[in-house]
């Protein structure tokens, strides 16, 4: 199998998925994640395949969704148009928790490692997978909750308990890799030249156990969040983003992106705040 944004190789039991547009920070773009959900599939039907190992190419693992506004005018419009008609926002907002159930849904367990940035959509895509492990200099928040909405899926109450979650939610800030840890949002901190080495040393671990009991194990954690409401959740998180976008503050924000550009909106986003990547957090 051949992608474009996908960096895929399978052996020894392990099939090693990259997300790889390194020049946007693995930036998750519809084109990006319906590669990444048709690997994921593929590496799931394959039977000498028993674990899924994701990593991102470049400087972070994932920066969150790609928000770059439309390159034309009129699809400027008709993209706004879009995003203020509510029931059109909620029906198009309703994609992003399928792609990210599709992942946890898989049979075969999926390690993520993360290092770099890993925000926004990115945290939306770590928190999907079953294992997460973290370089200790990584930063995982959600700073788009500070002027553009809410996140269109939700683990973060089942991943931190209620109140880190709105910590997270209310603030914006994130925390680094060692930090996250220790609150359970992660299950291992490693140095930043470690991450390789122990994601695949846990995947070499799971992978000398048999596809069908990994399967039914990874199978009876999923139903038992299932039983807490997390499917439900997903889409009503997916319909409080698209209400979310209704405030004033995302319609400037989405002004300022058309008129000036994604980084001025990002910068005006931040400049109330000391570092969008944390402030004492750790």
């Amino acid at each position: 199998m051949s992608y474009r944004f996908i960096d895929y190789e399978a052996s020894d039991g392990i099939a090693r998925v990259a997300l790889n547009r390194p020049e946007k920070l693995n930036a998750l773009s519809r084109a990006l994640q319906d590669e990444l959900v048709a690997c994921m599939e593929y590496a799931d039907d394959d039977p000498d395949v028993r674990v899924i190992t994701l990593r991102g190419n470049g400087r972070a693992f994932c920066a969150g969704y790609d928000i770059t506004p439309p390159s034309t005018p009129e699809a400027q419009a008709a993209a706004q148009l879009q995003r203020d008609n509510i029931r059109a926002d909620i029906h198009r907002m309703k994609r992003t928790p399928s792609t990210m159930s599709s992942i946890l849904n898989l049979s075969k367990p999926v390690i993520a490692g993360v290092h770099g940035y890993c925000i926004a959509g990115g945290t939306d895509l770590a928190m999907h997978c079953d294992i997460v492990i973290a370089a200790d200099d990584a930063q995982i928040g959600f700073p788009p909750v500070r002027s553009m909405g809410a996140p269109p899926t939700h683990m973060w109450t089942y991943m931190v308990g209620p109140q880190w979650a709105k910590w997270f939610l209310l603030t914006g800030e994130s925390v680094s890799g060692k930090r996250a840890e220790q609150i359970g949002l992660v299950w291992k901190s490693v140095p930043s030249e470690g991450l390789d080495a122990a994601v695949d040393d846990l995947a070499r671990t799971m992978a000398r156990i048999p596809w069908e009991l990994l399967a039914a194990n990874k199978s009876i954690v999923n139903k038992a969040m299932d039983l807490m409401g997390r499917s439900t959740l997903q889409y009503i998180a997916a319909e409080t983003d698209a209400i979310a976008h209704q405030a004033p503050i995302v319609k400037e924000f989405s002004r300022i992106a058309r008129e000036q550009g994604l980084k001025a909106a990002l910068e005006w986003r931040d400049s109330p705040f000391s570092d969008y990547r944390g402030s004492g957090s750790g």
